[in-house]
């Protein structure tokens, strides 16, 4: 599998997160604000834009929103399939593949999330996931779901119990120090996390993301426009998303039950990319739930079953000075839960130099997009071109 022909790059960002219930706006009008905030760091104007690409079931159509943009022509508009969070990474994809074939050249990659409009975004999972025989089970929740398979991972493969917690400590250690997320200022406790209440066994709260309302935008453009742009661009080195056989939800008849389900996924990227894991400088990963989280860095190579205990260890995890920092904002349990846009905008702020949590010098950063859903996605970006 061969790279990008045409390098692409992000240009502009823009967050706009609230606590669940608290968004000031509709959720269209709280997207637009984000979407202007974008153009704004870029340098654009917000009629420039002319291409849009969601994930996640997003119920915000392009054609309703290039009126308050002041769209000059709308070109390009897609989706990627899927309920869940898997789509995150494939996004920027969809974006590229604009771009790269000339169908638009300044596209928005967004997702919005605002309860009062789109309602429980878990009620909306698992009428997309989950078919009658599965809930004819009991099976009738993501936390369900995922402790399920988390149990294998704990049970079957021997995966220590301490590796999640230490992915979730690790994950509010770099929110406590994130004056944008919702846990800043506000250290997790290993006797309050474990205290908890459980949601389902292995599952305390903590490891639970958690909504927010909100809405985030990346604004992808070429390569070479990027250059004359505001803000330093970072660059979309691959992206790959799909799943295996046997994969997905609704057959639980998978050959890794474990799995986070990006076995194959993570070869095409490697393959395409020309990278390897010993070349990831830093980690944004969609843990739903925390066990997943785990499961995403085995299945990307990262550890096995056996060296898991080594290399998931909360010294390693955090930044500065851990050997693999991952979600260094915080992640969506401890930075906040816009249905992951926000691992997205951190993998572009740690390769700019403006995260929260910097890794000095980083280069690469591996953005994994909805470990267990029906398909996912995992993309590198780059302070390189190509």
């Amino acid at each position: 599998m061969s790279a990008f022909p045409v390098s692409t790059a992000v240009v502009g960002l823009g967050v706009r997160q609230y606590k669940r219930g608290a968004a000031p706006l509709p959720e269209q009008g709280v997207l637009v604000g984000a979407i202007v905030d974008a153009c704004a760091d870029a340098g654009l104007d917000p009629s420039e834009i002319d291409g849009f690409v969601s994930y996640g079931d997003d119920k915000n159509e392009p054609i309703r929103m290039a009126p308050d943009l002041g769209t000059e022509d709308l070109c390009w508009s897609a989706q990627v399939f899927g309920g869940g969070g898997g789509g995150v990474a494939a996004a920027f994809g969809l974006a590229a593949a604009a771009i790269i074939s000339g169908q638009a050249k300044t596209v928005v990659v967004f997702r919005a999330l605002v309860q009062g409009d789109s309602g429980r975004l878990s009620g909306a999972v698992m009428a997309h996931h989950l078919n009658d025989h599965i809930m004819a089970a009991g099976n009738v929740a993501p936390a369900i779901e995922c402790a399920m398979r988390a149990q294998r991972l704990l049970e079957h493969h021997k995966v220590p119990r301490r590796c999640l917690e230490d992915l979730v400590r690790a994950s509010y250690h770099h929110g406590a120090r994130n004056p944008k997320a919702v846990s800043y200022g506000k250290d997790l406790d290993l006797d309050v996390y474990r205290s908890s209440r459980m949601i389902c066994e292995p599952f305390h709260l903590f490891d639970c993301s958690r909504e927010n309302d909100g809405a985030g935008a990346l604004i992808l453009t070429s390569a070479e426009r990027a250059r004359d742009l505001k803000q330093k661009p970072v660059y979309l080195k691959g992206v790959a998303q799909g799943a295996g056989r046997g994969w997905g939800d609704l057959l639980q008849n998978d050959a890794h039950y474990a799995s986070a389900g990006f076995e194959s996924v993570a070869r095409r990227l490697w393959a395409q990319t020309g990278l390897t894991p010993a070349d990831i400088d830093v980690v944004q990963l969609y843990e739903n739930f925390s066990a997943q989280g785990v499961a995403s860095l085995i299945d990307h190579g990262f550890c096995t079953y056996d060296s898991v205990g080594e290399v998931v260890r909360y010294e390693n995890l955090i930044a500065p000075s851990g050997k693999l920092p991952v979600n260094t904002a915080g992640g969506n349990l401890a930075q906040g839960f816009i249905h992951g846009i926000g691992i997205a905008v951190e993998a572009v702020e740690q390769l700019r130099g403006t995260s929260a949590n910097p890794v000095a010098g980083a280069r690469h950063c591996l953005l994994a997009g909805g470990p267990g859903a029906p398909t996912v996605s995992s993309a590198v970006f780059s302070t390189e071109a190509r």
